[in-house]
């Protein structure tokens, strides 16, 4: 029997910890990533640790047109603030996000000179890293976080809309980890293991930074089981926030062919059974990590079919609230 009478601690009323409004909590004012491209590639692309990258991965799915790796980083935020504000006119800062392939996978000192340009453009007020969980070590991280509590840029400051000056950069780390299990992680060639996720996120939150993770859901071998069952890992990791979206099968891929030649191995959604199956989701995870984003939306034409139709997140979030509220439950219950 679900108690009803419980009261939610969730921003803005919801029944789940939604990740939208988190910078304005804690930072006064929204701010908005610009996705940047510098050029990096993967360790299981160039042959260090495999070669031919993720099945699932065609990278150009991912990214927006104005993010393109010959052009230089503060071009691309220029284009990504223009191209953000016809929607979000009132932004005043952003975030510099470095998601294309695994931003840490190079020397230290070219590290240094990519981010420290990201963040000489006067809107940017923080960066944002994503990268794989075998693409860091010590000195990385230590950078990162000195970085982040003002012993790196002297001089450097930014204003907020509420007044407050920050002499640091905001700085974020996102790891894709993708799955839980070692076998699946070996299946789609992530190369590397669950244990090397797990102590890079705790090495990077006992740093003092943010941590962010990645979880892709219907991975082939992993059944509806598998993956609720997987929460109480998720749970275990000291995680800021995730991002989860469901499996979609990219044009010209190595798991494009997998898919055709054993479809039985896949779990696949339907946009409804998606619902139930992430709000089933959502009662298993704790109430403190936020939600940064449950579905994702690759662009038509990387894709032989759009099973859900052109939904637009938008849409999909209210509906995800009627769900919970329809099942009279939320985020953690069965914690």
């Amino acid at each position: 029997m679900i108690d009803t009478n419980i009261t939610y601690q969730f921003p803005d009323g919801k029944r789940y910890n939604a990740f939208v409004g988190y910078f304005k909590r804690v930072y006064g004012e929204r701010l908005q990533k610009i996705v940047l491209d510098a050029g990096f590639t993967c360790p299981n692309r160039d042959g260090s640790v495999g070669r031919g990258g993720c099945t699932y991965c065609d990278n150009a799915a991912f990214h927006p047109s104005y993010s393109t790796a010959g052009k230089s980083l503060y071009q691309q935020m220029d284009e990504g603030i223009e191209f953000h504000q016809v929607r979000y006119r009132n932004t005043e800062h952003y975030l510099a996000y470095f998601q294309s392939y695994s931003n840490t996978y190079a020397p230290l000192e070219r590290l240094k000179t990519l981010y420290k340009e990201a963040l000489s453009h006067p809107k940017v007020v923080g960066i944002v890293i994503g990268t794989r969980p075998d693409c860091v070590d010590e000195e990385k991280i230590g950078y990162l976080s000195d970085l982040s509590k003002g012993k790196v840029l002297e001089g450097w400051s930014r204003t907020f809309s509420n007044g407050e000056v920050r002499t640091a950069p905001i700085v974020i780390v996102e790891y894709g980890i993708e799955s839980c299990y070692d076998a699946t992680l070996d299946r789609i060639n992530r190369g590397h293991d669950f244990e090397t996720a797990r102590k890079a996120v705790r090495m990077t939150a006992e740093s003092g930074l943010d941590v962010g993770a990645h979880f892709i859901l219907g991975l082939p071998g992993e059944t509806k089981e598998m993956m609720l069952e997987a929460c109480s890992l998720i749970n275990s990791l000291p995680l800021r926030s995730v991002k989860f979206h469901q499996l979609q099968i990219v044009k010209g891929t190595k798991m494009e062919k997998e898919y055709a030649e054993r479809p039985e191995d896949f779990t696949r959604f339907g946009l409804e059974e998606y619902l139930d199956f992430f709000t089933d989701v959502l009662e298993r995870l704790r109430p403190e990590i936020c939600i940064e984003r449950f579905a994702g939306e690759v662009p038509p034409r990387f894709v032989n079919e759009t099973p859900w139709g052109l939904v637009r997140n938008v849409e999909l979030l209210r509906m995800l609230e009627e769900r919970l509220e329809a099942r009279q439950t939320w985020q953690g219950r069965l914690v």
